[in-house]
């Protein structure tokens, strides 16, 4: 991947999209964005993948508890070819000593999710940029500690959702902004993704099949697992709640209101050890979490949300998409369409591949090339390209701090409404009122992405 010069374009040729103009670039443009990395576990390691491939970013320093990570960070670097970079460690207040160098533009953060706040809010008083690893906080008011810190000290904060930038995910919202389905009256996303693997493993490096969780094991088998044991709700939304918050304009025009949480029995962790392990201590553990847990969120301008967290059980991976609207409705698990008047026959599916390709995104179509080769498709390419492209041009982010938290409160409003028997759950107006006369800027040009 060379050196990617991004020069504000007056539009993009598309299928009808209007590209609009993107805000003026700041005069004096960096030519370099100097990073440090706070947590270089898997996670952590795919953004230095994308880091170390771009000459206008330079890996400052990077910090974690764990050796086996650092060590293997350090040796990625050299081999390389890039200078390497300062390395903090020691304890969980290292990533303190980074935050106080004065030569870091912006952080990436990608450390286990009960870290993400104290480091964030770390970060941005010591003036720098935050690109966060999903899940901004663990409660709501952690949330609107992000939101009240980012606004005293005018530095962004973006959650790097990267399922926001996933091709087909970006052409439907192309077709959604140029009316395929008419008026939106319904969106659906979630995680449904098997993960009984990630979340046990035999603590070693190949990450082979095993009953075991905790600091005996390895990845987020470390961590992540006992959140499963000791709560109940949608750990995870973001991946659904991104996109689906782009279709229907959420904080630009429109507002969540209030959801409500229904979650199923929990089996699927315990009958995943008895089969690999049968007669394991962890099978007799009582995990919180339900195996299917289903989030309905109401909106201010009359839409539904549906978001789906499945990952205990045994299934092909899907993230659940689906778009309803006057004219017709998208479902990414079968991956076919069906538009009104329009669809070869009536009231049948046909695929849904054509009609991506026909309104493949502009920003795909003029960088897939860039991003071949990234993480998760080429969506990690786009999403660290965005938070680069505001670091550098000293821009907002494209997914705002508003963005960011809205999308990650989800997790503890979902807890709450379970706890009290499903009860509907407030949302909070993180702009307090501005969502109302807020502009879409996603993906809209390519100044910024």
């Amino acid at each position: 991947m060379e050196r990617r010069e991004f020069i504000k374009n007056g539009a993009i040729a598309a299928a009808g999209i209007t590209i609009l103009p993107s805000g003026s670039l700041f005069a004096s443009v960096k030519d370099k964005v100097r990073l440090g990395y706070i947590g270089v576990g898997d996670r952590g390691m795919s953004h230095i993948s994308e880091g170390i491939l771009r000459d206008d970013v330079e890996i400052v320093a990077i910090c974690d508890v764990q050796e086996r990570s650092l060590k293997r960070c350090r040796e990625y670097i050299a081999k390389k070819g890039r200078p390497a970079a300062a390395e903090y460690t020691g304890g969980l207040d290292a990533y303190k000593k980074l935050l106080d160098r004065k030569d870091i533009d912006a952080v990436i953060i990608a450390t286990p999710w009960q870290f993400h706040h104290s480091q964030a809010i770390d970060a941005m008083k010591a003036g720098k940029y935050v690109g966060c690893e999903v899940i901004a906080g663990l409660t709501v008011d952690e949330h609107w500690d992000i939101v009240h810190t980012s606004e005293s000290t005018g530095m962004p904060y973006m959650t790097l959702e990267n399922v926001c930038y996933r091709r087909d995910v970006m052409a439907t919202l192309n077709m959604v902004r140029q009316n395929v389905f008419g008026e939106l009256l319904h969106v659906e996303g979630g995680y449904q993704h098997n993960l009984r693997n990630v979340l046990f493993n035999n603590g070693k490096d190949d990450y082979s099949v095993g009953p075991e969780y905790g600091p005996s094991t390895i990845s987020e088998a470390m961590w992540r697992t006992q959140f499963n044991i000791d709560q109940d709700g949608d750990l995870y939304p973001t991946h659904g709640a991104g996109p689906c918050m782009q279709y229907i304009d959420i904080n630009r025009g429109n507002r969540f209101t209030s959801l409500s949480s229904f979650s199923s029995k929990a089996r699927g962790l315990a009958a995943y050890i008895h089969e690999i392990a049968p007669g394991h201590k962890n099978e007799k553990i009582h995990y919180k979490n339900g195996d299917i847990t289903q989030t309905m969120i109401n909106c201010a301008n009359g839409e539904t949300v549906l978001l789906t967290h499945d990952t205990h059980l045994p299934r092909p991976y899907s993230l659940g998409f689906r778009i309803d609207g006057t004219k017709g409705i998208w479902m990414d698990v079968n991956q076919s369409i069906y538009i009104d008047h329009v669809s070869k026959q009536d009231d049948a599916w046909e695929p849904a591949k054509a009609w991506l390709e026909k309104y493949d995104h502009p920003l795909w179509k003029k960088y897939s090339s860039d991003a071949a080769g990234a993480g998760h498709g080429g969506m990690d390419w786009f999403v660290f390209n965005a938070f680069i492209l505001a670091v550098k041009n000293k821009k907002q982010t494209p997914i705002d701090v508003y963005d960011s938290v809205t999308m990650s409160v989800i997790a503890p409003l979902s807890t709450k409404s379970l706890k009290e028997g499903n009860a509907p759950q407030e949302f909070p107006d993180f702009t307090k009122g501005k969502w109302k006369t807020r502009k879409n800027v996603f993906a809209l040009d390519d100044s910024g992405f």
